[in-house]
């Protein structure tokens, strides 16, 4: 790394001491960079890297609620509006016990490379809250979603800051998030997406971005001149990407093979279809963070306490959370012939465990290019609810292929002319920064 580079990284690690996964993030972009910075001396001048690590603001907030016991429960809710260089902020709400200010700077972070690569004008964003939906009344999640709104609305809008659903944040909670914001604006405007179909949301958008990592891996496997028909896949998670990812994948003729959560995975040889794509909905909507029920169900072999990275298949998908495939993992899956690896949740390997990929010349996709399907159909969704005129899901379906193959054409051209063909990480970092760096330099210092 330059100095340059190497004291930008030095900064954000002392500013931020206790946000891994933040400082994980911006590591991983900043090593990329190297080759547009070294021929745009102007980013330098302007400190463009210095910028983009600092949000533009960062809301943090109490949120009281009454929980059934007419008990007061008090949680902690956040919005990071990280970067509105090229459009209003745009990014999920994620309801988890997990959920930090490093986290939720990460997923901003990264969402601001992600929203720039579909091209369409999104900045980034992110927020949520410690509050955990599982093992709560309908009552309580309502309750809880008015608080965190009834503070939330002051900071968002249509053309100010659109957020969606993420982890814990499904159609059920961004309707009560959405009737709060009416009730307190007295405005019926897109300023939530992922809504439900019958006040403004968008078809394919629950699936949308499972189905944009299959659309991906399908991209970078004809450059290889394979067809991922046939091919046998290893997802993980079971939630809404890998619902969408199982669907789509089954739909151009692989085989899904896995499955998994906190407690384990389950290996099913003759493939997740049918009934048991369906199931996986059931799981969802349980609220038991469990995959067994699977194996106990289609009397499949269950694997308590383990990844599904040493099942032997052709293309893995991890679909579940960050940093849940690390080195051993991915040596694991390249020596067993593994020969795609697709990201569909944000940033769910270890930079170590990329270095192995890369080093293997495996087909290799970042999350912030290939799970960028998800945010690109809620952009669609706020199109039409511009236009106030819904599309049938054939159209959708077809305009979020023709995004992600768009973004795999740029990832590609992008590595190739930064001088590391092949690279989707180098073409995506850089292909994402220099749209947002153009759009701060050419609008000053904001």
């Amino acid at each position: 790394m330059s100095d340059y580079v190497q004291k930008a990284l030095a900064i954000v690690k002392a500013k931020n001491p206790h946000e891994p996964e933040f400082q994980q993030a911006v590591q991983e972009v900043f090593e990329t960079l190297e080759p547009a910075l070294e021929r745009h001396p102007e980013y330098r001048t302007a400190k463009i890297l210095e910028r983009l690590v600092e949000p533009e603001r960062i809301v943090i907030f109490r949120v009281p609620w009454m929980d059934d016991q007419g008990e007061i429960q008090i949680n902690r809710g956040y919005r990071i509006q990280m970067n509105s260089a090229i459009g209003p902020y745009k990014g999920g709400l994620r309801f988890h016990p997990s959920v930090t200010l490093s986290i939720l700077k990460f997923l901003a972070f990264e969402q601001v490379f992600k929203n720039s690569l579909t091209t369409l004008p999104l900045g980034g964003g992110k927020g949520g809250s410690d509050f955990d939906p599982k093992g709560k009344s309908e009552n309580e999640v309502m309750r809880f979603c008015q608080s965190f709104m009834t503070e939330l609305y002051r900071h968002i809008g249509a053309d100010i800051d659109v957020p969606a659903g993420d982890i814990g944040v499904g159609t059920r909670e961004i309707g009560y998030l959405f009737g709060q914001y009416k009730r307190l604006t007295k405005e019926f405007t897109g300023v939530l997406t992922g809504k439900g179909l019958n006040w403004g949301g968008s078809l394919v958008r629950p699936e949308a971005t499972g189905f944009g990592v299959v659309y991906f891996a399908e991209e970078m496997l004809k450059t290889k001149n394979i067809s991922i028909e046939g091919k046998k896949v290893a997802v993980s998670g079971f939630g809404n990407v890998a619902w969408g990812a199982v669907t789509k994948a089954n739909q151009l003729g692989a085989k899904v093979v896995t499955l998994s959560g906190p407690d384990g995975y389950i290996f099913d040889p003759d493939g997740v279809s049918g009934e048991k794509i369906d199931f996986m909905l059931a799981m969802r909507a349980s609220a038991r963070d469990e995959v067994k029920p699977y194996a106990d169900k289609f009397k499949v072999q269950y694997f308590p306490n383990k990844k599904p990275w040493e099942v032997k298949v052709d293309v893995a998908l991890p679909c579940a959370t960050q940093n849940e495939l690390d080195e051993k993992d991915a040596r694991e899956l390249v020596k067993n012939g593994c020969s795609c690896v697709v990201e569909g949740a944000n940033m769910p390997t270890t930079l170590e465990g990329v270095k192995v990929f890369l080093d293997s010349k495996i087909l290799y996709a970042p999350g912030k290019a290939s799970n960028a399907g998800g945010v690109a159909t809620s952009g669609l969704e706020m199109t039409q609810n511009s236009m106030r005129l819904p599309w049938p899901r054939e159209e959708v379906d077809a305009r979020l292929r023709g995004i992600m193959q768009n973004i795999h054409r740029t990832c590609r051209e992008t590595a190739e002319r930064y001088g590391a063909p092949g690279n989707y990480v180098v073409g995506a970092n850089i292909a994402g920064f220099l749209k947002v760096a153009n759009a701060m330099l050419e609008q000053g210092l904001v």
